[in-house]
């Protein structure tokens, strides 16, 4: 990939690449950077949270520019196919060009912040490119909670301006973002011996797209979760199965690609059972065969579970993972096209001590509908007895037209490339309403250049739209 430029910003990507940096766990990348500023003789900090700030001063003639802010976190999605190998604690990314884009072998790509991160590296070590002071903030755990922008203390950075790197749409400038809440719900059941006369199948659900769980929410993207939990309703009803196991989904953030169950069922029941899946399958392949042509669901004879949850448990669980919302609630009224309040049902998993966990998410523009859609989906699990939590949540940001970063990106822009940029807002959760929360006086933008399937398998980097992205960095860096 040597051959790919801007040169520097992809050296600097595929040197992350090597880095392990899952969210929660981002000692290697933290070290990286750290030794990097100090091969670079720039002065670095970093806080109890572990955000790192590397400052660089100005360059000749310079030095009366505001000081600058560049930010992008470290953390990463991790997220393979199931039939990969692959050690995100250890384990480098793999990363290879198809055509336009750069893409992982079978797992994540992590240009979902890295390619951020790569490009305020090269700005640290170029000694060509004319801008004021820098300073080159790296947060951590923004992919499972945003933890260390909320941890961010007032007096870290010094700068007015900040430009964040964590945008996904080349072409377009973002001045706002949904504010999201976590809501997790966990059963508790009772183990039980599978009934006399039972045989086990296994059903699963796979192929699927999947994607962000806020860029990707509105593109008609199947949840296996759901697919999977209207089967199982189904066959409770007619074939009065026996639950042993239910998992899909990894990641909040991720709208779940694969889900899979055991069950049994009375020996004299499985014709009725196969003739269930079957309309089921085709109901479902006819409903989704334009927006999931991989889709792939299948039933197979499994080994009988040493047990089964109790049927008062499962009557309640598959009750409100069938009737639990997800997807888009409403639009907004003010942005074309953008998503104001959406939910996720993202993970069911089965943990120790009869636990049975889902995890949820919900975002929205408005901070009430935010809250008011979290005990929507809380209400749907505790009315069938779950323990319903709540996370901390983190805010949106309120787009400022009027901003002057923003002016001077739109600006820089249209001289670079002789056309007008769009200027959006994002249903995606950004960490610039957290640090305005520590910032208030920030003027912020955020851009990027095009990664499509961010927080799965089919993450992809469109490889010129990095070269378009790094000189409207340059260029607004120029003219700030």
């Amino acid at each position: 990939m040597k051959t790919l430029t801007p040169s520097l910003v992809f050296a600097y990507f595929m040197e992350i690449c090597r880095v392990p940096r899952p969210s929660k766990h981002e000692e290697k990348i933290i070290a990286y950077l750290l030794h990097f500023a100090d091969k670079h003789h720039l002065p670095a900090r970093r806080d109890d949270a572990g955000n790192v700030v590397i400052t660089k001063a100005a360059t000749a003639g310079m030095d009366k520019k505001p000081v600058v802010i560049l930010q992008s976190h470290v953390d990463m999605v991790c997220e393979k196919n199931a039939a990969t190998t692959h050690d995100f604690f250890k384990d480098p990314i793999q990363p290879y060009i198809d055509g336009d884009w750069i893409k992982a072998r079978g797992t994540t790509l992590g240009a979902d912040c890295g390619i951020g991160v790569a490009a305020q590296l090269a700005l640290l070590a170029s000694e060509d490119i004319a801008h004021g002071a820098l300073e080159c903030l790296f947060t951590v755990d923004e992919e499972t909670g945003l933890s260390g922008a909320a941890a961010l203390q007032p007096g870290f950075l010094s700068g007015a301006i900040l430009l964040n790197l964590d945008s996904e749409d080349e072409g377009e400038l973002f001045i706002g973002c949904a504010g999201g809440v976590d809501t997790t719900a966990t059963f508790t059941y009772q183990p039980e011996l599978p009934p006399e006369g039972a045989v086990a199948f296994t059903v699963a659900v796979s192929g699927l797209a999947g994607g962000h769980s806020g860029d990707d929410i509105n593109k008609r993207r199947a949840n296996s979760n759901k697919l999977l939990a209207r089967f199982l309703w189904q066959a409770q009803q007619e074939c009065a199965i026996r639950l042993a196991h239910f998992s899909g989904g990894n990641l909040h953030n991720a709208i779940p690609r694969e889900a899979v169950a055991v069950f049994t069922v009375d020996k004299k029941s499985t014709g009725v059972l196969q003739q269930l899946f079957a309309l089921h399958a085709g109901e479902i392949e006819n409903e989704w065969k334009a927006a999931e042509p991989h889709l792939e669901q299948t039933l197979e004879a499994a080994a009988l579970p040493a047990h089964v949850i109790d049927q008062s448990t499962q009557r309640r669980l598959l009750g409100a993972l069938y009737t639990c919302p997800n997807g888009v609630i409403t639009m907004s009224p003010a942005i074309a096209h953008l998503v104001e309040t959406s939910t996720n049902l993202a993970s069911v998993k089965f943990a120790e001590g009869n636990k049975i966990i889902v995890a949820t998410s919900q975002r929205s523009a408005i901070e009430s509908a935010k809250r008011d859609m979290a005990r929507v989906v809380g209400a749907v699990f505790a009315e069938a007895g779950a323990t319903v939590t709540h996370g901390e949540g983190y805010p949106g940001w309120t787009p400022r037209p009027e901003s002057a970063i923003l002016q001077t990106a739109v600006q820089a822009y249209r001289t670079l490339f002789h056309t007008e940029p769009k200027v959006k807002a994002v249903h995606a959760g950004l960490e610039c309403g957290l640090f305005l929360e520590k910032y208030p006086h920030l003027d912020m933008v955020s851009f990027g250049p095009t990664i499509r399937g961010m927080h799965s398998p089919d993450e992809r980097l469109d490889i010129k739209s990095v070269q378009k992205f790094w000189d409207l960095l340059v260029e607004v860096l120029r003219t700030a």
